[in-house]
């Protein structure tokens, strides 16, 4: 399981996504950025928030 605190790219949000892969944590995020935030998360952002997922 992979996980992503949204507080480690730098919000102020107490959002946790978990998914099976770096793949899907990423979908999540973008979508969680885009509808919590209004970020839409660029694939620079991508490969910056890739580096911040961790194992759960």
């Amino acid at each position: 399981m992979k996980v992503l605190h949204c507080k480690d790219v730098g919000f102020d949000c107490p959002g946790v996504i978990q998914a099976e892969s770096e793949t899907e944590v990423l979908e999540l995020a973008a979508q969680h950025a885009q509808e919590a935030h209004q970020v839409t998360v660029t694939p620079d952002m991508a490969a910056q928030i890739k580096h911040l997922i961790r194992e759960a």
